[in-house]
């Protein structure tokens, strides 16, 4: 089976065909990314498909960071641009969790870990997170970890 990073290059290709500007020059940036990952560190090496998951996943955060700044300084145009972006580098990651899926998933992280209550939310992370796996941002499952220990609470 094809990795991750060859289907981004054959359809980095394939949009550079169609003259598809955004697509191309998506791919282009989320390749570069890709690549300086592969060589930061001591030692030059190949990507799992996990950690190529892992690169898009911090590139398509930034890509809705930055249009919201757009959006916030008024330059809509800009914005739109980086949600584009964002929407081509989501065609290579993992289904989103939905929030009943996310509740579901961080109850039964709370009783696995026998979490009581908010001092307890490094815990709960910690099983959590390898069972999200790009699957939810980071934000979204802790503020789930952190309302569900709360209500626990009262």
């Amino acid at each position: 089976m094809a990795s991750l990073k060859d289907r981004l290059q054959r359809d980095l290709t394939a949009a550079m065909k169609s003259r598809d500007e955004l697509t191309t020059a998506t791919l282009r940036m989320a390749l570069t990314a890709v690549s300086t990952e592969e060589v930061a560190g001591k030692a030059a090496r190949e990507l799992s498909d996990a950690e190529v998951v892992s690169v898009l996943t911090r590139e398509a955060k930034k890509r809705r960071e930055a249009a919201e700044a757009f959006s916030g300084a008024g330059r809509p145009e800009l914005a739109e641009r980086e949600q584009a972006e964002s929407r081509v580098l989501d065609r290579y990651l993992p289904t989103q969790l939905s929030d009943a899926d996310l509740t579901e998933l961080v109850r039964s992280a709370i009783d696995e870990s026998g979490a009581t209550g908010p001092g307890q939310l490094g815990a709960v992370m910690r099983l959590a997170q390898p069972r999200v796996a790009g699957r939810a941002d980071g934000r979204r499952l802790s503020d789930e970890v952190r309302r569900q220990l709360t209500a626990g609470q009262g």
